[in-house]
Parts: structure tokens; C-alpha cells; sequence
């Protein structure tokens, strides 16, 4: 099969020997992986496959992408040059650019890959979805109770759906609508910026994970072939949760409107990160949930590692070593462009289980506060650290925080 020829990898740093991942719809900092933009020479990939993998239904896999955001979009393209049969639904301005641009694809290694527009099968049309096997919905979690009254009007019995989404909740809305589907939770760990028409980037390291079915085992060659393996799990929830505590940092970042290395680079921002987490995790011990150890450093740790003073964070390798420079999270993006976020869906979560606890959460209670005033200000604000730990601060001393901060 033709495929992408990967430029030259950078030459690898010295592994550290503490690393904190943080994230951007998530950055991961790894142990021995080198970060920096892709900068490096494109590999162009000629998509048109040699032999087709995935043999089910007339001979081929179908996979839609429901959802042609910068997640759609980076993991359909990657889909398809590795030779699988792609369709994506998403706003006519995606599809627009796609059919004009292709897909340029790169990564925090320095690999690329170009899939040419004629490859490109997109359509604004939900009923794209229902020739397909295999359904990713990545839209966004506000979306999803209407991606779901839209598929369950045209998706066929046994259609795998699989909800590549943030938050908690959103593969059981899709489940409840889609009774004669197997629907299953997944977690993207990298985070993708659009970088120009068709361009999308990822700009962090890690694997998809996903809740492990049988349904799913047709598929899995697929994903290896076009170099995004799946990591399966019989339980989705305390990886999703996992995530969760990384995402936590959405907000802050979209906060303090800076790119994320400068925002991680000043102990007053991960402070404010490291009170959500611990306000987190001790909900999450009450809930008897306990975190997927999804990162080099366990959940429980990372608080502690966060409060380190700069020099320390970025000497035991606690800076994100795989983050662009200009990155920002997905939450700041969306404040930058006048839309509206994912915070309901983000540190709304841990304030929802507080409330099912019979508890408080202070700290995420007053972060959902700030990023909604932020989405309605003519004029967006710039946090500065200090401002923003001292805010948090009030809001844990304020008399109505009852909360547990075992």
C-alpha cells in the first residue's frame, strides 16, 4: 500500500525523570519524544490506495466522520492515507476548503502527509452517515444531542458509533438515542490546530483509547495502518476522567489568553490548575473512581508537581516538551473566535458530581463563572496569574464553599 514517507525525526533529548502531561484538548508531555512544529520537509501522499484493508460490507469499511472539525478532520485524513474509505459531514465552510485543499496533515515529529481533494467525499448532509460502517462523532459536546436525533434517523442497525468527544456523558446521550447501535466511548489524547485551510496539525503525543467491543475488531487494522493505534479498555470511565483532570487546564489557559507554554511556564497558573485537579480528585475518591494512570506521573501526583517553584518544573522535565510554542488550548480558541466552549462539559463535570455527592466545588463553580463571563464580553480578558489565583482563592474562603478538600 502507498503511504506516507516519514521525514527524518529530530534528534531525541535526554529523558526526564518526572513528567507532567497537561491538557490542550490534551497536550502530553513524554518521556523521550521531541516537540517543536512540524517544521520539517513534506512527504507528499498520493491517496489513491493500492489494495484496500478492512474487508466487511461490499467488500470494504465504510468509516464517517460525523463532525469535520480540527479533530474530525486530522483523524479522517489520517484515516485515509492510510488507505481507508473516509466520508466526513461538517459545515459547508470546511467542506469548501477540503474540496479546494485537500487535507495537509502534520505532526509534532515533523511528519506530514497530503491528501489531495479529489480523496475528499464531504457533505453538510447527516444522511452521509448511513452507508457507513463505522461512525466518529467529533463534534462538539453542546452538539451532540443533535448529532444524535440526526443519526438515529439514518443509521442502520449495527452501525458502530464511537463518541471521540470531551466531557463525561456524551456517548451515553448518543446511546440513548441510537438503541439498535453499539455505541462506544473514546478519548483523543493530542491536541490538532488548524493551521491554515485544510491544514490541521497535531501538535502533541499520545494514542486514541477506546472502550473495548467486539463490534470494533473489523476496524482495528484500519487505525493501525494509517498510524493511529487503539488502546482498548473494558472501562472508558476512568480513562475519560483521567482526561478530564488534564482538560481542567482549558480554562485557565483560555483565562489567561496566552499560548500554553508561557501560561505553564508561571507558578500562579498551575496553581490554579493543581486547586481544580486536587478539588477533583477528592471528589473523585468519594465517588470511588479512581483516575487511569494515563500519564508518566499518577493523577494524584501531579497537583503536588504543578505547585513546584519555575526553575524546579522546568528542570524535572514538568514543562510540556511536546507543545508547540503558539499553542493554545481548544477552550481559548473558542473565546478567540466568539463561539461558544466546552466548559459545562469540562470543569461543569466535576461541579455536576459535587452536586451528586451532596458537596461543593469552589474552584470549577467560579472557573465555569469566569469563562462564561469571558464568552460574553465585547472585550475578551487577560487573567494575569496572580489576579486569577486570588479570585480562586476567595472562592474556596467564600462562606457558602462547603466542599471537601481531603
Amino acid at each position: 500500500m502507498a503511504r506516507a514517507a516519514a521525514s527524518a525525526r529530530s534528534p531525541q533529548p535526554r529523558l526526564c525523570g518526572l513528567v507532567v502531561s497537561i491538557g490542550t484538548r490534551r497536550a502530553i508531555a513524554m518521556r523521550g519524544a521531541n516537540g517543536g512544529s512540524a517544521l520539517g520537509e513534506v512527504s507528499r501522499f498520493d491517496a489513491t490506495p493500492m489494495s484496500r484493508p478492512g474487508h466487511l460490507r461490499n467488500g470494504m469499511a465504510k468509516i464517517c466522520i460525523y463532525g469535520a472539525g480540527s479533530i474530525g478532520c486530522y483523524i479522517g485524513g489520517r484515516l485515509l492515507a492510510g488507505g481507508s474509505e473516509v466520508s466526513f459531514v461538517g459545515r459547508a465552510r470546511i467542506g469548501d476548503q477540503l474540496r479546494r485543499q485537500g487535507l495537509m496533515l502534520s505532526q509534532y515529529d515533523d511528519r506530514r502527509w497530503h491528501v489531495p481533494p479529489e480523496r475528499i467525499d464531504v457533505s453538510t448532509d447527516g444522511a452521509t452517515a448511513a452507508a457507513a460502517d463505522l461512525v466518529l462523532v467529533t463534534v462538539k459536546s453542546a452538539a451532540t444531542p443533535a448529532a444524535a436525533a440526526e443519526l438515529a434517523n439514518v443509521l442502520r442497525p449495527g452501525t458502530i458509533v464511537v463518541s471521540f468527544q470531551n466531557g463525561i456523558g456524551n456517548a451515553d446521550v448518543l446511546r440513548a438515542a441510537l438503541p439498535q447501535n453499539t455505541v462506544l466511548e473514546g478519548m483523543v489524547p493530542f491536541n490538532v490546530v488548524e493551521r491554515g485551510p485544510g491544514a490541521f496539525h497535531q501538535g502533541s503525543a499520545g494514542e486514541l483509547e477506546i472502550r473495548h467491543a467486539p463490534a470494533l475488531q473489523p476496524f482495528v487494522d484500519e487505525f493501525r495502518k494509517a498510524g493511529l493505534p487503539l488502546t482498548q479498555h473494558a472501562d472508558m470511565l476512568p480513562v475519560q476522567w483521567a482526561k478530564l483532570l488534564l482538560n481542567l487546564n482549558n480554562a485557565i489557559n483560555a483565562l489567561s489568553n496566552r499560548p500554553l507554554k508561557e501560561e505553564l511556564s508561571q507558578r500562579p497558573y498551575r496553581i490554579c490548575l493543581a486547586m481544580a485537579q486536587k478539588e477533583a480528585l477528592a471528589l473523585l475518591k468519594r465517588a470511588n473512581v479512581r483516575p487511569a494512570r494515563v500519564t508518566p506521573l499518577p493523577a494524584r501526583w501531579i497537583p503536588r508537581a504543578l505547585g513546584l517553584p519555575d526553575a524546579w518544573f522546568e528542570r524535572l522535565g514538568c514543562a510540556m516538551l511536546t507543545i508547540d510554542p503558539l499553542a493554545r488550548s481548544s477552550m481559548s480558541d473558542d473565546l478567540a473566535a466568539g463561539r461558544a466552549t466546552e466548559i459545562d462539559w469540562i470543569n461543569g463535570e466535576v461541579v455536576r458530581l459535587a452536586q451528586r455527592l451532596g458537596r461543593t466545588a469552589p474552584v470549577n463553580e467560579r472557573l465555569c463563572a469566569l469563562v462564561r463571563e469571558a464568552e460574553r464580553c465585547d472585550v475578551r480578558p487577560s487573567w494575569p496569574g496572580d489576579a486569577l489565583l486570588a479570585e480562586l482563592r476567595a472562592a474556596v474562603s467564600a462562606p457558602s464553599a462547603w466542599h471537601d478538600g481531603n
